[in-house]
Parts: C-alpha cells; structure tokens; sequence
C-alpha cells in the first residue's frame, strides 16, 4: 500500500514537471508584455517584473490597427468554419454511405494528400486566384484555407458516420422522413462531437496561419492577426512589447473555444477513429 502511494506521488511529480515546462513559455511571453522600455531579455526570474505596465497593451488598441486585425481573422476563420463543416458533413456522409464509381479512388486521394504539406499547393491556388481575381480579398484566403483543411475534415467525418448505425435512418425512412429528413433529423445530431471536431480544426487552419496569408492579403487593412503580429518585427529591430502582448491576445480565444468544447473533443476523436 505504501509504494503505491510512492509511485502515485512521483506520477504527480513527473506530471508537475512538464506542465511547468508547457506553461513556463507562456508565462514568459507574458512577463515580456508587461516589461517597460521593449526589453525582451531580462536577469530577473519574476513573471511579473519591476515597474510593469500593461502599456503594450494599450497601444495595440489605441495605436495600432489591432482591432482591423482582429475582425479580418474573425471574419477569415468564421467564414472557413462555416464552409468547412457544411461541405465535411456532406461530404463524408456521402463517403460513407453511398457506394458509387471511383469511391475508393477519391478516399485514397483524399488520404495521400494528407502526406504533403499544404504549402505544396501554394503555387497554384495563387494561380487559381490571382486568375479569379480574389487577391487581397477575404473569399480568396477563403478558398486557401478551405481547400488544404477539407480533406482532413470530409475523412474524419467519414470515419465518425461509419459508427452510427445505418439502421437508425432505415428506422426514419420506416416512419416516412426522406433520405435528406434522415439525415438532418437523425444523423446530424448524433454527429455533433465529429462535428465540433470539423469546426475547431478548421477554425485553428484559419486563426494561426501566416505563408498563405503573406500571399494574398498585401493590403495592411486586408491583414490577419499573424500578419499583424509579424509587422511588429523589422530587420534591425523588433517592438518585443508589442509582440508578446498581441501573441497573448491572439492565444486567448483558441484556449477558450478548447475548454468550451472540452467534452466533445474526447468523444469526438475517439468515435471517430473506430469503425464498428
């Protein structure tokens, strides 16, 4: 009994540990927002340091075009979520329960692109877009983010429609709903872990991402908060107080949306990796 306690307690000591080693980064990006004078390295091991302003803070709102930055991701990542999980909810319904020419093909296809990074497509969708004219607008990012996220969304939607079971909707079409009343009555509810899932993957695709932007967003009113944050930098200087204080804003509501959506994270990976 009492080396249980032991192992239990050096568990808990170990698992101290590297939770300090994931939140001492953050800390510290916070200890440099708060510093005076843009002083990113400093002898004093306090997170909150000697004469400490929220200053940094203050010019992001008042002086800088945060806000701009801040309604451009939202708009961005909003609009890719919506399209996302639209097109993955059908789309993997279809993958799922229909069997039609060139269906294993597609998945395959689906699948393999899953081993390149979307920075492969970077040439062409430019091309694509810059043909349809949609630089420097927010469709044409749009289209960026959507079409390197959907692959990951449509086979993990697939997978999720594959543990519920087909004779639920046989029930529905029984009592008299339509193929199409099944889906929306039945299927949709029981998916929603896959789909918070869908929603939060292609939010984050959309949220942190700066090489795609850096492409089509040339306008400084066009910008998203990463290509906000990388103004800060020049090349012989860099305002580190700026930097540190936006990068905790930027953090915020993707830890938010995390412990929001916490049970269905579990749920929803986990049901939609196992085929029954």
């Amino acid at each position: 009994m009492q080396e249980s306690k032991v192992i239990t307690l050096l568990r808990h000591v170990v698992l101290l540990v590297f939770v300090a080693i994931a939140v001492y980064p953050a800390l510290n990006v916070f200890s440099i927002s708060l510093r005076p004078d843009n002083r990113l390295r400093s002898t004093d091991l306090a997170i909150i340091p000697e004469n400490w302003s929220f200053k940094s803070y203050e010019q992001l709102f008042t002086e800088q075009p945060f806000l701009k930055w801040l309604a451009n991701s939202l708009i961005v990542s909003t609009g890719v979520t919506v399209t996302g999980v639209a097109l993955a909810a059908i789309g993997g319904y279809a993958f799922s329960r229909f069997r039609f020419v060139g269906r294993n093909a597609t998945m395959l296809a689906i699948l393999t692109t899953q081993m390149f990074p979307a920075t492969m497509l970077l040439l062409p969708l430019y091309i694509v877009i810059a043909k349809l004219q949609l630089i420097n607008t927010y469709l044409g990012l749009m289209v960026f983010y959507t079409s390197t996220a959907l692959p990951f969304c449509v086979w993990q939607m697939k997978g999720f429609y594959d543990t519920i079971p087909a004779s639920l909707e046989e029930a529905a079409r029984i009592d008299g709903c339509s193929r199409g009343a099944a889906f929306w009555r039945v299927i949709l509810p029981l998916a929603v872990p896959g789909l918070v899932i869908t929603a939060l993957f292609s939010f984050m695709a959309a949220w942190s991402e700066y090489i795609m932007a850096a492409q089509v967003m040339q306008d400084e009113e066009m910008f998203t908060l990463p290509l906000g944050l990388k103004s800060f930098q020049a090349t012989l200087s860099t305002q580190w107080g700026l930097y540190a204080a936006a990068s905790i804003l930027v953090s915020l509501p993707v830890v938010v949306v995390f412990l929001l959506l916490s049970k269905y994270l579990v749920s929803g990976l986990t049901l939609g990796s196992v085929k029954e």
